[in-house]
């Protein structure tokens, strides 16, 4: 039976907004207060996902979370009717207003941890929704998506989502920007990469930027999935941290059995250590971009390693592919590397397509952050709700629902306008009559 890696992005939804809320995302802090464009933004998103598809590859996507999040704000004491509950936080505290209109869902590589069937030992899909403590905007996303994960992947005998870790810094979970699985086909069994900024013996004096993933929650994941014996921890290294890869993903992407990653991602030690033990159980092809080619710096403002590395559409990894923001091309010691590395037949990277996601990458997001990779064999791509897989026909028609309802620009002040409340659930009925989902946001319950 055939095995497939499917991508499923993040559908950006129409409150994308710059507010610069997340510490140590320099590209989040460099235009915050500045105006977003949500039309743009989820176009450009959906165009992305159009590029897979011609390429022969697998998509799919999760609903954008109902934003404004209002019942945060009723748990925080506001009360009256949303839009009521707006107007009061409006007055009383605007500087909520951010945190419940942030737009970071879209990145669905935090939305959780998936491992593969073929790993596990009761022979399902497991998926771990990402708690997300570090930061409060994104603490508040686990729940949505949840339950987006449960109707997506609603087939218990094909898979199983799991509870999100407890809501406590000990068990810090940033999901699949801190995972890969490695392996030498998507049908057998691979290795659990879990990379982590901090655990009990790490110098947080010597952290600039907060680690956001810990040993102990990626431990946990794995226990979860039941695949303690293929997993393998590696620490992020305090250079990385310090530089603005405030994920792994920032830093480093893998797949299959190659890991493409920059010489100062990782902890010296520990990647001495762990490479050597994935060696003894695959056959691994590291990647290792020196910083003399590609400064930290360069890598992270390019975000180079946020590229999505594709096998080939059936699986292969023989020709793989880059899937690599513009800002790589207009960098011009990233794109003298890419073209390098391309012409290398030492190694299996042949191909690299730039897309154009430049209003994600504005608010520190870039491909690879918008997706979340999940294997899937034939009969487990047959169980997914069908309204979340996509060929040109649904992009072009979620094109169209974008076309209608998003505005063209939005600024941080335009938050406390009842009037964006309003658009915003039209637009979100209008996306579940279209996908045919009957009541799924709470306001509509």
């Amino acid at each position: 039976m055939s095995v497939f890696e499917v991508n499923f992005d993040g559908l950006i939804g129409p409150n994308h907004n710059y507010s610069g809320l997340a510490f140590g995302n320099l590209a989040s802090s460099r235009n915050a207060q500045l105006a977003s464009n949500p039309r743009e933004a989820a176009l450009q998103g959906l165009e992305k996902m159009r590029t897979l598809v011609k390429l022969g590859y697998r998509q799919g996507f999760l609903p954008p979370q109902l934003r404004p999040d209002i019942a945060t704000l009723r748990r925080l004491g506001f009360s009256g009717t949303d839009t009521e509950v707006l107007a009061a936080t409006a007055q009383r505290a605007p500087a909520l207003l951010s945190m419940v209109y942030s737009a970071s869902s879209m990145w669905a590589a935090n939305a959780a941890t998936v491992t593969p069937s073929a790993d596990c030992p009761d022979g399902r899909v497991h998926f771990t929704p990402a708690n997300l403590v570090t930061t409060a905007h994104r603490a508040i996303e686990y729940p949505q998506t949840t339950q987006a994960l449960r109707t997506v992947f609603g087939d218990d005998d094909h898979f199983v989502v799991h509870e999100a870790l407890p809501a406590q810094d000990r068990f810090a979970d940033e999901g699949a920007a801190n995972h890969t699985r490695l392996c030498t086909s998507y049908g057998e069994a691979g290795v659990g990469l879990f990379v982590y900024g901090r655990d009990a013996d790490t110098d947080l004096s010597q952290l600039q930027f907060p680690a956001r993933q810990t040993r102990e929650a990626s431990e946990t994941v794995a226990r979860q999935h039941g695949v303690p014996d293929r997993a393998l921890f590696l620490q992020q290294s305090a250079e990385a941290i310090n530089a603005g890869a405030f994920h792994n993903d920032v830093v480093a992407v893998g797949n299959g059995p190659v890991l493409f990653h920059h010489e100062q991602a990782f902890a010296s030690r520990s990647q001495e250590a762990v490479f050597a033990q994935l060696a003894e159980r695959l056959p691994l092809q590291p990647i290792c971009v020196p910083a003399n080619r590609v400064s930290l710096e360069d890598a992270i403002r390019s975000y180079l390693f946020n590229s999505q590395l594709l096998a080939d559409p059936q699986g292969g990894f023989e020709a793989m592919r880059l899937i690599a923001p513009t800002e790589c091309r207009d960098n011009p010691a990233v794109a003298a590397y890419l073209t390098d590395l391309a012409a290398d037949t030492t190694q299996p990277i042949r191909h690299v397509e730039f897309v154009d996601v430049r209003q994600s990458m504005s608010n520190g997001g870039g491909p690879a952050c918008l997706r979340l990779r999940v294997v899937l064999s034939e009969q487990e791509l047959a169980a997914v709700h069908p309204a979340f897989l996509v060929d040109e026909a649904r992009i072009d028609q979620l094109q169209a629902w974008v076309r209608d309802h998003y505005r063209d620009a939005l600024l941080p002040a335009d938050l406390a306008d009842p009037a964006l409340l309003d658009e915003c659930y039209r637009a979100f009925d209008n996306l579940t009559q279209l996908l045919g989902l009957g009541s799924f946001y709470a306001f509509q319950r």
